[in-house]
């Protein structure tokens, strides 16, 4: 019997191996109960070349204070920041690796307001 975590990472494994044969940069999120976490990982895995997550200073103090880091709207706020970021290092186009979450709620928030922001995937 597989734990929720090894059912998640599982059905991740995938998706990385069909990105990795893309050699694209990849958006990926990682998503807990209290925080959202964003990184844009170059094609061949071995560089993160943009970051960000709620529990960053600064957008804790734009989320207004602590506890907030866990709804779709701090997920919205961290894709439009790490499309900035992305941008911002050169990137246009990404694959979008969910990392086995659900493509629903705070997963799609971020991945919508990343596009948005002028992130292609």
């Amino acid at each position: 019997m597989l734990t929720k975590k090894e059912q998640r990472l599982r059905r991740a494994r995938q998706t990385r191996i069909r990105i990795a044969q893309q050699g694209v940069a990849r958006l990926t999120v990682n998503r807990t109960n209290l925080h959202i976490y964003a990184s844009v990982i170059s094609g061949d895995g071995t560089k993160v070349l943009a970051s960000a997550s709620t529990a960053e200073a600064d957008v804790r103090k734009e989320l207004g204070g602590s506890g907030k880091g866990g709804n779709a709207a701090a997920a919205q706020a961290i894709g439009k920041r790490i499309a900035e970021k992305a941008k911002a290092a050169g990137i246009e186009k990404v694959a979008f690796d969910r990392a086995g979450f659900a493509y629903h709620g705070r997963v799609k928030a971020l991945a919508d307001a990343a596009r948005e922001a002028g992130l292609q995937f």
